[in-house]
């Protein structure tokens, strides 16, 4: 890499994020997708196991708010959990800074309802929930993500690569305001990268839901650790 471009993002060379030529085109079948769900029955409830009121926290992905999941919070809510939003904004700052948010969430639903919080999170959102429940397992019952990768080295779309870098760029201000040069990058030293580059054993059951055609990640990125 020349000085030059070092001298513009010294953490643009980044082992743990590898770009991947992911089928990004499938976001296009969106539309086909929203209507195939409502015509499915599981969306309307019916075959799958109902909830009793357990509180479920649900966490948008990179770039996302809560309003990227309200198909899933108002699906929880039809078969018996009672569901929450994060709380946590758009996801576009720091991850140790947001998952700092998320807790004050995760606590308000404990407080709420007397039990240990579900974390449901979508692709960031998922590894956002892990490394909340790596940090407070006694706040948390299980974990389940949604696309989120798992492997030590993330292969995303270039797309995610250029986004993660301009918020590096314009850390500091705006959405972005608790952004470091080195965030989303296996370069920063914060709790949330240790926690997914190698984390301390599991106290919390922990799912995962992918698959290899998913369109911003590789479906390599999310086979390992799967195991409760």
């Amino acid at each position: 890499m020349s000085q030059a471009a070092y001298s513009i993002d010294p953490f643009a060379e980044d082992a743990s994020l590898i770009p991947a030529a992911t089928p990004i085109w499938r976001e296009a079948m969106f539309p086909l997708e929203w209507l195939a769900l409502r015509a499915s029955p599981v969306y309307w409830g019916f075959g799958v196991p109902h909830g009793d009121g357990e509180p479920v926290v649900v966490v948008p992905g990179f770039l996302a708010s809560d309003v990227s999941l309200v198909e899933l919070y108002w699906w929880l809510a039809r078969i018996g959990y009672r569901p929450y939003f994060s709380n946590i904004g758009r996801n576009v700052d720091c991850p140790d800074h947001i998952t700092g948010r998320l807790l004050e969430t995760v606590r308000r639903a404990r407080k709420e309802t007397g039990q240990r919080v579900r974390l449901v999170g979508h692709s960031l959102g998922g590894m956002l929930s892990r490394n909340l429940a790596l940090e407070h397992p006694d706040e948390v019952a299980m974990v389940i993500t949604l696309g989120s990768p798992f492997r030590d080295a993330v292969r995303a779309h270039p797309v995610l690569i250029s986004a993660a870098a301009t918020l590096r760029e314009h850390g500091g201000t705006g959405l972005a305001k608790n952004v470091r040069p080195a965030c989303f990058s296996g370069h920063c030293m914060c709790t949330f990268v240790k926690n997914m580059l190698a984390p301390e054993d599991w106290e919390v059951p922990r799912y995962a839901v992918y698959s290899a055609a998913t369109a911003w990640w590789s479906g390599r990125a999310a086979s390992r650790r799967t195991r409760r």
